[in-house]
């Protein structure tokens, strides 16, 4: 009885690991495509706008034809859709641009790759008291993303219309430490990007990620007292996945959407040169 007692408990042991492992051995969330499968939907985070506009605009007319199930998770920070990508619970995310994404890599420790870029959304400052930023006053309050990269983005774009200076050499990620010059004594609130468009009844001007501004009802063409320039900037909003995904099946079939003549003019329409495809810079 005993010796049939045993077998019976080695066998369910048995069978206890077989599952463990077959559980351990499925992945997280989506059916990932990282061993060059073509199975699952594939799961893409995204802000509102307007990646996830842009993705629900290929899910709905595109991706059936190209034997793409794609799935959009809306994201409304910059933090939670690179950590929830390294941790597998997506297959890619599609909001940031390169400088900020090897930032992200460097301080928190994620392996996560550019695979296509996707349009350019400029930054902008936008004002509910002016309509010229030359006649911002001294002392006034300009409210930025505390944010690294994004910070440093808006710094060189305030530089850019000569309302301050920053060191030579002062790259992405600039700060207001950085500042040489500051001949109207502009002072900084430093803000959750997010947050941006809420306080500008409360501040002089605002410098705006152009997702957050559109998510807002701001025109960044429009709206906007100054706009960052096309030619040369760098911050092409990127698809991106963790490392060794780069060749996933389902991936490359968004690649391809991304940069169909489908989806430029969809960009084009719906954004009125407020976001630009990435064949338009």
């Amino acid at each position: 009885m005993r010796r049939h007692a045993t077998s019976l408990a080695a066998a369910a042991l048995a069978l206890g690991l077989g599952l463990g492992l077959t559980a351990c051995g499925s992945g997280s969330g989506s059916g990932s495509g990282a061993d060059g499968g073509d199975s699952g939907a594939l799961v893409v985070g995204a802000t509102a706008v307007p990646a996830g506009e842009v993705l629900d605009f290929i899910k709905k007319d595109l991706a059936g034809k190209e034997g793409l199930d794609l799935e959009v998770k809306e994201f409304t920070d910059y933090v939670l859709p690179n950590t929830a990508l390294q941790e597998g619970q997506l297959d890619a995310n599609l909001y940031q641009n390169v400088p900020f994404l090897e930032n992200f890599n460097k301080t928190k420790g994620t392996d996560l790759v550019s695979v296509a870029e996707a349009y350019l959304p400029p930054m902008g400052v936008y004002s509910k008291k002016l309509d010229d930023l030359a006649a911002l006053q001294a002392g006034a309050t300009v409210a930025v993303p505390n944010e690294t990269t994004n910070e440093g983005r808006a710094l060189h774009l305030l530089a850019s219309k000569g309302l301050i200076e920053l060191k030579e050499g002062a790259g992405v990620t600039a700060s207001p430490a950085d500042i040489t010059s500051n001949p109207k004594r502009i002072r900084f609130k430093e803000l959750e990007p997010a947050q941006l468009p809420r306080v500008l009844d409360d501040v002089d001007a605002a410098v705006i990620n152009s997702n957050y501004a559109l998510d807002a009802g701001l025109s960044p063409k429009k709206d906007a007292v100054l706009l960052e320039s096309v030619d040369g900037n760098e911050y092409t909003n990127v698809l991106a996945v963790k490392k060794g995904d780069e060749d996933d099946p389902r991936v490359e079939k968004l690649v391809k959407l991304l940069h169909s003549p489908e989806v430029r003019q969809f960009i084009q329409d719906k954004y009125q040169g407020s976001v630009l495809p990435v064949a338009a810079h």
